[in-house]
């Protein structure tokens, strides 16, 4: 318990003292914002504070915080350190960083950002990876919510896909609307559902814990059955498993979405750090809970997530709250799914130099994209391994996304600040680029994870250090040459 509640303050503390450390670094200022100075109506518009922060906490939290941590348990206590130190000096800092370098090149999407401080030769190649993730993103975030649905509703009979076509259409519809017309009307309504499930389960472990505080620790039985080396070394693992709780690059891809919506950069800690540290407060409070309910039923722990999220709901809740907990659950993967859709059109206009206020070009930009995702569940569903594979491959270009948005973040503070204002960016962005590098170097399904090199995890290792030593040189070369560049 104490270590739990360790956690969650580390977090609340790091908000006011890192986080505001980190704004004086980036240094938000009184300029005009994107939503001010490119207003169309249809992806640059105001909207109020309140509802940007609840729309970038959708946006960003999807089943990762939930699903993720309850599967990343399983790696013992030791997360409920990992994800707070993780959050504020990793995650939060990414966002906030993503969002503001997109808020100063008038709300351009990740790869433009990419390419402007890594290079063109690079982000060529980031561009293509990262709309073939956000693909990724949306066809796991249309199954995932539509198998929880099939599980919640009308469960003696099949409507997987009847889900999936439903899901699929909102979808299609978020994207192609302006995004105060749906995301900014309902989006702050699924927040608040949200908000309060997790705080339901928050009060529920609260009250079991001080009665029963052994729920909060480890039993016997945990240990016997939690992930251990070789087949589970929590780096670089763990940092793929609980990606949204810790780091997320899928967010940096979110955060040009609120860029256009802002009235003041004055607003971006509070938007795009301090939401990051909501949903790593979210990730403990689901991380807890999982913990409790394998206590409880140590059974659970050779089965799926999906299976304990729903025990802890009506465990913990009872019926008719644990169902609305799961729907808050659900909602969180749609509403990531929905603007990844989104921001998948928006990076591949941006791309193509296609404008985006004419109704026309957003159904010819959005026609090849809805074919692929289209593809893409046909595919993942024809049985559990290739659902499996869909997953472990989405997971690691996720961290890919981050690794490259922080060194970016990292050129963009030397080439306007100096070296040392930039290991607030530089440090982890390495650290990323390890966990991405050694897990793909490791992977194998003898480890039961996607396919890989399947080199030894020692190799594996010692290879990652060389590759982050020369990611490091070419991060501090790029931004003095850009800061030099700036200077004339």
């Amino acid at each position: 318990m104490l270590l739990f509640l360790s956690g969650i303050a580390i977090l609340i503390i790091g908000y006011f003292v890192y986080g505001r450390m980190v704004e004086r670094i980036i240094g938000p200022d009184d300029r005009q914002t994107p939503a001010v100075t490119s207003a169309d109506g249809v992806d640059y518009v105001v909207l109020p504070h309140w509802k940007n922060m609840l729309i970038q906490l959708l946006n960003i939290a999807g089943v990762g915080p939930v699903i993720g941590v309850i599967l990343g348990i399983k790696f013992g206590a030791v997360v409920f350190l990992i994800i707070p130190i993780g959050n504020l000096l990793a995650g939060a800092t990414h966002d906030f960083l993503s969002g503001i370098m997109s808020l100063r090149d008038n709300g351009a999407n990740l790869p433009k950002i990419i390419r402007d401080n890594l290079g063109h030769a690079y982000g060529r190649f980031f561009s293509l990876f990262m709309v073939g993730l956000l693909l990724l993103v949306v066809a796991v975030f249309i199954n995932v919510p539509a198998g929880l649905c099939n599980g919640l509703f009308l469960k003696d009979v099949n409507l997987f896909w009847v889900w999936v076509g439903i899901i699929f259409a909102y979808y299609i519809v978020a994207t192609l609307f302006p995004v105060d017309k749906i995301i900014g009307t309902i989006y702050p309504v699924f927040g608040i559902m949200l908000l309060a499930g997790t705080g339901a389960i928050f009060a529920a472990l609260l009250f079991s814990g001080l009665k029963a505080p052994e729920l909060l620790q480890m039993s016997d039985s945990f240990r016997a059955q939690m992930f251990h080396a070789p087949h589970a070394p929590i780096i670089p693992l763990l940092f793929v498993t609980i990606a949204c709780g810790i780091i997320s690059g899928f967010h940096a891809s979110q955060s040009p979405i609120i860029a256009r919506t802002m009235k003041s950069e004055r607003q971006a800690r509070s938007t795009f750090y301090g939401m990051m540290v909501v949903e790593g407060v979210i990730a403990m409070i689901w991380a807890g809970a999982g913990l409790a309910i394998y206590n409880l039923f140590p059974e659970l722990m050779t089965g799926s997530p999906n299976a304990a999220l729903l025990k802890i709901t009506r465990h913990f809740l009872g019926s008719a709250m644990g169902t609305i907990t799961v729907i808050a659950v659900v909602i969180l993967a749609i509403t990531s799914g929905d603007t990844a859709l989104r921001s998948a059109r928006l990076s591949l206009s941006e791309m193509l130099n296609v404008e985006q206020k004419s109704i026309r070009n957003r159904i010819l930009v959005c026609l090849p994209l809805i074919a692929i995702v289209a593809g893409l569940l046909f595919w993942s569903n024809r049985d559990a391994k290739s659902f499996g594979f869909l997953w472990n491959y989405f997971a690691w270009g996720n961290q890919v996304l981050a690794a490259s948005t922080l060194m970016a973040g990292a050129v963009w503070l030397i080439a306007r600040k100096d070296l040392q204002n930039s290991l607030i960016a530089l440090i982890p962005g390495m650290f990323m680029v390890f966990i991405v590098v050694c897990y793909i170097l490791w992977t194998s399904p003898a480890h039961g994870q996607a396919y890989g090199l399947g080199l030894d995890i020692r190799l594996a290792e010692c290879l990652s250090l060389c590759t982050v030593l020369l990611a490091a040189i070419f991060a501090i070369g790029r931004g003095m040459k850009l800061r030099k560049e700036n200077r004339r």
